[in-house]
Order: C-alpha cells, then sequence, then structure tokens
C-alpha cells in the first residue's frame, strides 16, 4: 500500500506492518522514515537487527531469504532491513524478493531500502510484491514551493513560528531560498534555530543571521525554473551551478535540447497533431510535459528559430569560441541565454509572464 511520508507517524500508530519499502532520493526523509520505523520495531519487540546490502550481480540472496526463516537467537523478534543501492536486485534477486513476500514470518518485520525507481521499476514484479506486503512510500525531495511550509511544520515542532502575514512569509521565503535542494542542511539549520532562540515567534532579522546558505541546485531544477518563467530563481540557480563546478557544457546542452523539443512540439502542432501527440514529439512526460503545454501555445515558430540561434552562438561560447555581440565565456553566455529566454534580453513580445 501506497502511503505519504506525512502518513506513516499515524500508520505506526495503529500497529506495525510487516514490510515497509522505502524508494526515493531524499536522504533526509528516508532517515527519518527508518528511523520512526525502527523506533516502532523496538518498541513492539523487535530487538535483533540484520542489516543486508545488495552490492553486485553475486550477492547472496540465500542469506536474505535463510535470515527471514531462521528463530532468533536472542530475541523473540527481529528486523530485518535490506538495502538495493542501485534499485536494481537483478533476476536472482527480483526471484528472491518475490519468494520473501510470499512466506514472511510473524515475527520478522522487513525494511527495504531503495533510491528513486523509474516507471519500469515501480511496475515490476517484485516491487508489487514488496508493495503488496505492506507499507510502500516514496520520499522525492521537496519542491520550493512547498519548502515554506515545510520549513514552518519544522519550526512548530520545535515550539517555534514566525511572525503572521506578509513579514512572515516573506521570513520563509528567504530561509527556503538558503536551503533548497538540501534538505539534510536544512535539518541542521533548524536545530540551530532551536539552540539559538527561546520558543515563540521568529523575526526575520534572527532567521536572516542565523541561516547560512547552503542550498543545492541541479541542472533539471534549474531548466524547470527557466520555462516556469521564474527569472530571479533561474539565475540564482545557474550561479550556484557555476559555484559548484558544473560542467558549462552539459547546462547549454540540456537547456538546447529542451528548444529542439518545443521546436518540435510546435512544428507538430502547426501541422494539426493535437497537444498530446505534440508534446510525445518533444519528449516531455511529467513535470516537464506540464511545463511544456503551459508555454507551448505561447510560443511561435520565430521565436523559437531566434531561441535557437541564441543556443547556437552561446555553443560556440561554452567552446571558446568569440562572438562580437555575446559577452565572452561560457557562464555569462549561458547567463546571457537564460535572459533570452525569459524575454528579458530581447525586444518584443514576452512568450509568457514571468514571475520575480
Amino acid at each position: 500500500m501506497q502511503i505519504r511520508p506525512e502518513q506513516l507517524e499515524g500508520r505506526l500508530a495503529r500497529g506495525l506492518e510487516a514490510v515497509y519499502t522505502l524508494h526515493g532520493d531524499e536522504p533526509l526523509l528516508a532517515q527519518e522514515a527508518a528511523d520512526a520505523i525502527r523506533a516502532a520495531a523496538r518498541a513492539g519487540g523487535f530487538a535483533e537487527r540484520k542489516v543486508f546490502t545488495v552490492g553486485g550481480a553475486h550477492f547472496d540472496w540465500s542469506a536474505v531469504l535463510g535470515a527471514a526463516q531462521a528463530m532468533s537467537l536472542f530475541a523473540e523478534r527481529q528486523l530485518i532491513e535490506i538495502r538495493i543501492p542501485s534499485g536494481k536486485p537483478g533476476k536472482e534477486g527480483s526471484e528472491a524478493l518475490l519468494r520473501y513476500c510470499e512466506r514472511l514470518p510473524t515475527d520478522v518485520l522487513t525494511i527495504v531500502q531503495l533510491p528513486r525507481l523509474d516507471f519500469q521499476q515501480s511496475k515490476s514484479a517484485w516491487f508489487a510484491a514488496l508493495d503488496g506486503a505492506g507499507i510502500a512510500l516514496r520520499l522525492d525531495p521537496i519542491e520550493r514551493r512547498a519548502l515554506p511550509a515545510w520549513l514552518a511544520q519544522r519550526l512548530a515542532r520545535q515550539g517555534q513560528r514566525v511572525a503572521e502575514g506578509e513579514e512572515g512569509q516573506r521570513t520563509l521565503a528567504f530561509f527556503a531560498d538558503r536551503i533548497e535542494g538540501n534538505l539534510l542542511a536544512a535539518h541542521q539549520e533548524l536545530q540551530k534555530i532551536a539552540l539559538l532562540y527561546p520558543q515563540g515567534t521568529l523575526a526575520f532579522a534572527e532567521i536572516e543571521a542565523a541561516v547560512l546558505d547552503v542550498a543545492r541546485y541541479d541542472i533539471a531544477r534549474f531548466v524547470e525554473a527557466v520555462w516556469s518563467g521564474q527569472a530571479a530563481r533561474a539565475l540564482r540557480m545557474l550561479a550556484a551551478l557555476e559555484a559548484e563546478g558544473e560542467s558549462a557544457v552539459f547546462v547549454h546542452w540540456t537547456l538546447a535540447e529542451d528548444m529542439r523539443g518545443l521546436a518540435r512540439a510546435r512544428a507538430a502542432l502547426d501541422a494539426g497533431q493535437p497537444m498530446p501527440l505534440a508534446l510525445r514529439e518533444a519528449r516531455a512526460w511529467g513535470a516537464k510535459e506540464k511545463l511544456f503545454e503551459r508555454v507551448l501555445p505561447q510560443l511561435g515558430a520565430a521565436q523559437l528559430a531566434r531561441w535557437l540561434h541564441a543556443a547556437q552562438v552561446c555553443d560556440g561560447l561554452c567552446k571558446g569560441l568569440a562572438h562580437p555581440r555575446w559577452p565572452a565565456g561560457a557562464w555569462p553566455a549561458l547567463q546571457r541565454l537564460t535572459l533570452v529566454l525569459l524575454g528579458r534580453a530581447e525586444a518584443g513580445r514576452r512568450p509568457y509572464a514571468l514571475q520575480a
């Protein structure tokens, strides 16, 4: 059964399941969920713990199956953790997990830890067996728009809060910008605030003085900010990617690949194809599909041609070629290209509404 992370505490209070499957790329949420399950297991008498980390194709799955069937030497009940860092148990592991779920003993509680699963893995027989045997939690990173509420909830846990109204929203937005993409560091910043300030209302100045800039960004989120029209956020993320040593060539390639996809989709729409088929031409799925669906109706072929020309110029600059009307260097050129895509570096109608 799939549940949301915030539902876990209530489910544990109602009783323990045989299997808990944790999958996702957010380490803080995965750690907290596993710790909560372990604590509930200890309280329920699962005193002995065995951990198996699956590494490589030659992992001995018989040890896992044997541990689940063996009587505990030191306790009436035992906790077994199966960690699969790759998310791919392989053929032998898939069969072993199916057998494991078919013969679950009542005195064993199992935690299976996995990274983010792709579509094929999430539809596999072995994952369906784990899901059917207990509870599955998908632990994804917190999106930027949800971070202020997440921070407010965490502050409330330690008896603290921000001011009401616009000042409080400004405080949470500032906090979110400082910790975006790095929840582990965010957790440390929250703990620091709990030590620095007493319980009660926190002023903006207190948060500003206490919270370090520990945000971490990836290229996918930067591109999402561009197509969302979030100018300030996109430029901030681009500067962070440069500071973190990301490849300028790869950043450019990601933007250019999306532009080529939009051009294919625009051509499909102009040829009379419906939006779903046009988005398929753009190879847009998930969150990107929704962004492209909003952007495409406001883009014409001429606009896309100008974008692609700008991307071609930027490509040369990223590879060391100069251009008389563009700034020298890969990262200044990427900033210029970003502004072009956001409609802030060229004349004419903006392709879509921008957000500060």
